[in-house]
């Protein structure tokens, strides 16, 4: 328990005594304007320190954003200082060719950034443009080809976000770490002519507990928007869909 939390208590604890003088004594008027005055002053210690503790959450929050928006950046600058190195090694063989066709696949990868960052959900942008920063032992793909703005659908499209990031969660923490090749997820986010949105999961990689990973991804379904169509294997695809009018 924090100082501030102890305050609080203290706060509240305190006015038992001065409560009970009064109820005992309830025509010593001498004694009710004291309690008035201590009951003023408990109220301002317990507001005092509910805001003092909301401006320390407020600042830890903040100190996390940003910490991860480093660690964001880091792993961005990263991946550029490794495509110039790339090109920079074409450029001096004169592969002419191979430099193009680089320069083609940072341009598509570059694509992908910008249709991801059109879904309009800031909390899910974030968490799927951070992701690499969570983990090591799954690769995260998604696909937003048809430039998919997730807040036309209800509440912002916030409840979908939400979901989406459950799911990826419970396959990040599924993948069995440590065997080759990093696992990699797939997203692929389409919506047909009748305004139905789909999410396609495929996934490649080895699987801790392939019934625990199932029954995790039916908990965060349970009342969700997104609600399965396809569900054969969902350690190796899945298909969802949500309705623009639910």
């Amino acid at each position: 328990m924090d100082r501030l939390s102890i305050a609080k208590r203290c706060a509240a604890a305190s006015i038992l005594l001065p409560s009970a003088a009064v109820l005992i004594w309830p025509h010593q008027y001498w004694l009710l304007a004291l309690f008035l005055g201590w009951l003023t002053g408990a109220a301002a210690l317990w507001i005092w320190a509910e805001r003092k503790g909301h401006s320390e959450r407020m600042t830890q929050t903040i100190h996390s954003l940003q910490a991860s928006s480093i660690r964001t950046l880091n792993h961005h600058r990263h991946d550029w200082m490794n495509d110039l190195q790339v090109l920079y090694g074409y450029i001096r063989m004169q592969k002419l060719d191979r430099t193009a066709d680089y320069v083609e696949k940072i341009k598509d990868r570059m694509v992908a950034e910008s249709n991801i960052a059109k879904l309009g959900v800031p909390s899910l942008v974030s968490y799927i443009q951070s992701f690499r920063t969570i983990t090591n032992s799954l690769q995260l793909q998604v696909k937003n080809e048809q430039n998919i703005q997730l807040n036309e659908w209800p509440d912002r499209g916030q409840p979908i976000a939400d979901t989406l990031i459950k799911l990826i969660s419970a396959y990040r923490l599924a993948v069995k770490a440590g065997y080759g090749d990093a696992a990699v997820l797939t997203i692929e986010l389409t919506r047909n002519e009748e305004g139905v949105l789909y999410a396609s999961f495929y996934y490649a990689g080895e699987i801790n507990g392939e019934q625990h990973l199932a029954d995790q991804i039916k908990k965060q379904l349970e009342g969700a928007l997104l609600q399965p169509v396809e569900w054969d294997r969902p350690q190796e695809k899945i298909v969802l869909k949500a309705e623009l009018s639910a």
